[in-house]
């Protein structure tokens, strides 16, 4: 692992994409993925780092990941402002966690979502497959509003892999974006299973981005491959593509996710970009460059 980043130059990682959220609904969502539920596809899923809270988070630090985010979700209404509750502690006793928050159509989500912006909030995780609610919904409209003035980036699920919902799919995304055109989308996995169409919504839209979650992986490119005819488009895009990975809930080591993207060819400057400094100039973190190979 630090072979990897120091060879690049860089000081570390920055995953844009993690999970950590309380223990009793952390164990719900590993109970879910033995089950081998509609979030799974019906694939085995086993997760590697089924861990304790301290221990995912010295691991992260291990890998060099120097900034990561606690992306937690709510399946219904009542949830979200409990969660961001939690999340604002758990930022507050890990400071290389960025502030990260949740909401749902509610009648409060307005009211809490602004509560969470002015309380440090960095960052929205958004899960449309796991709250089975449309993103376009116009309960979440002033919601959309305020995170688009002040700038607040939001990652959102909203592609149908590994299985669709009734609201994923491009469709909703880009009617909340025809609203909001500068909300700081951040669509995870790349829109799998529609990447080419999420990579067409980030070349209209300046402020969409892309996190890297799970793509490109041995796992991923069996149940829904990147089409290799889209790879100039990605490349292209390499300011907005953002390292994400899904820790702890992946299948497979951590190190894998690094390798997936190396070997697309893309460039040590693509990867430079996508691995760090993109979510660090987004985040605002501290600049911090060393010489390829650790000098």
């Amino acid at each position: 692992m630090r072979g990897f980043w120091e060879g690049l130059g860089l000081p570390g990682l920055v995953d844009v994409h993690t999970h950590f959220m309380p223990e009793r609904v952390l164990r719900k969502v590993w109970r879910y993925f033995d089950a081998l539920g509609p979030l799974t596809g019906g694939v085995e899923w086993p997760i590697t780092y089924r861990h304790e809270e301290d221990e995912r988070t010295a691991l992260l630090r291990a890998f060099g990941v120097r900034a990561f985010t606690s992306m937690l979700y709510p399946h219904k209404p009542g949830m979200a402002r409990w969660l961001n509750g939690w999340a604002a502690d758990f930022a507050r006793r890990t400071p290389d966690c960025l502030h990260t928050a949740t909401l749902f159509p509610e009648p409060d989500v307005e009211a809490y979502v602004r509560e969470a912006v002015e309380d440090g909030a960095r960052i929205f995780k958004a899960h449309v497959q796991v709250g089975a609610y449309d993103p376009a919904d116009a309960r979440l409209d002033a919601a959309w509003g305020l995170l688009a003035e002040a700038g607040v980036p939001v990652v959102i699920h909203c592609g149908s892999g590994p299985a669709p919902g009734a609201h994923t799919g491009p469709g909703p995304v880009a009617r909340v974006l025809a609203r909001h055109p500068r909300l700081r989308l951040i669509v995870a996995h790349l829109g799998m299973t529609e990447y080419e169409e999420f990579l067409e919504l980030a070349e209209r839209y300046p402020e969409v981005r892309l996190d890297t979650t799970m793509a490109f992986t041995d796992f991923s490119e069996k149940l829904a491959p990147f089409p290799r005819r889209a790879l100039p488009r990605l490349a292209a895009l390499g300011d907005r593509v953002l390292l994400g990975t899904d820790f702890p809930n992946i299948p497979y080591p951590y190190p894998h996710q690094l390798r997936a993207l190396e070997r697309l060819e893309l460039g040590d400057a693509w990867l430079r970009a996508v691995c760090h400094d993109n979510a660090a100039r987004l985040f605002g973190l501290a600049p911090v460059r060393t010489a390829p190979g650790g000098a």
